[in-house]
């Protein structure tokens, strides 16, 4: 536990072995209220793989939400909590669960209730490996917003037995280790998409629309600041546009165009708000030829244009 103050006892353990350094960070309290630290961390030197449990309640956790290249996975596991993604508020509900890209920029407070499983490319490569749990597209780059899962009763319990199960293989130092933390990931993130298609309702889809709508995610991210229109993504994925939004609308979706739209207005936003480019390098980034395209495309979603809206942003407050 990380103490306010007057901290009773403390413990930080430092394990190397094949290459492969784990560090586990516990600690205890003060006497009437104490913050709960726990940042557990397996990094493996040679291939820079690093996967981490942790609650974000100490100095070193809190740097991996600045740290470049971590997919997150959050859990609001004892309470409601506020935190800020790309600069917006989100509230997280308690038992709710948010699955972040390296891309999402987040802002989260101590002692905030969240507990999380922090990985990198390196450990785990969703693109690489998703013949194995389907996930993108679905929990990563399914939306132009990170995606929330809702835990009902019995997903608590399963949920709860996973990070117990993390939690006991990131304190077994061995050879395997890697291996068996690999395994349990899988099996979150493919528990995890079973629970969204059965949110979004969507399980009953055939196969071969489910894989569509996840397949359209994944070109948007890959192809948004190059294709625009929706009959540039048709044309990647051998359909008509209308078969393309005749589908979105069974499963429930946003419509293709502004999908994409919504993409591209989360680029320019994060562009205007956390970079030093201009408004016109920013259009020309997110593939427009003419500045004033792209400043009408954005003023007529948001409301005002882009160099207004990253002044009233960047207004101290």
């Amino acid at each position: 536990m990380r103490l306010k103050s007057n901290s009773i006892s403390y413990r930080n353990l430092k394990v190397k072995s094949l290459g492969i350094t784990v560090y586990i960070l516990v600690s205890i309290s003060k006497k009437y209220a104490f913050i709960y630290t726990m940042k557990l961390a397996f990094d493996n030197k040679i291939d820079e793989s690093s996967i981490i449990l942790t609650n974000f309640n100490c100095g070193p956790a809190q740097h991996l939400l600045k740290a470049a290249g971590y997919y997150k996975i959050l859990w609001a596991k004892t309470h409601d909590v506020k935190l800020t993604i790309d600069d917006c508020q989100v509230h997280l509900n308690q038992h709710e669960i948010l699955f972040c890209t390296p891309l999402n920029i987040l802002d989260i407070p101590i002692d905030s209730g969240l507990i999380a499983i922090v990985f990198n490319r390196e450990f785990y490569c969703i693109r690489d490996h998703d013949h194995e749990v389907s996930c993108n597209g679905i929990l990563f780059f399914g939306s132009s917003q990170p995606l929330i899962v809702t835990l009902k009763t019995n997903d608590i319990k399963r949920f709860e037995a996973m990070f117990t199960l993390f939690q006991e293989e990131f304190e077994t130092v061995d050879h395997v280790q890697g291996e068996m933390l690999r395994a349990l990931l899988k099996r979150l993130l493919i528990t995890s998409s079973r629970l969204i298609k059965e949110m979004r309702n969507i399980i009953a889809l055939p196969n071969g629309q489910l894989e569509l709508l996840r397949k359209f995610h994944i070109m948007i991210e890959q192809h948004y600041k190059v294709y625009h229109k929706v009959s540039d993504y048709a044309q990647l994925l051998h359909k008509s546009p209308k078969t393309l939004s005749n589908i979105f609308k069974k499963a429930g979706y946003p419509t293709p165009l502004s999908i994409i739209n919504e993409r591209l207005l989360l680029e320019a936003k994060r562009l205007l708000i956390f970079s030093n480019n201009s408004a016109e390098q920013i259009a020309y980034e997110l593939g427009y030829k003419e500045g004033g395209h792209f400043s009408k495309f954005f003023k007529s979603h948001i409301g005002i244009p882009p160099v207004e809206y990253r002044a009233q942003k960047n207004k101290p407050a």
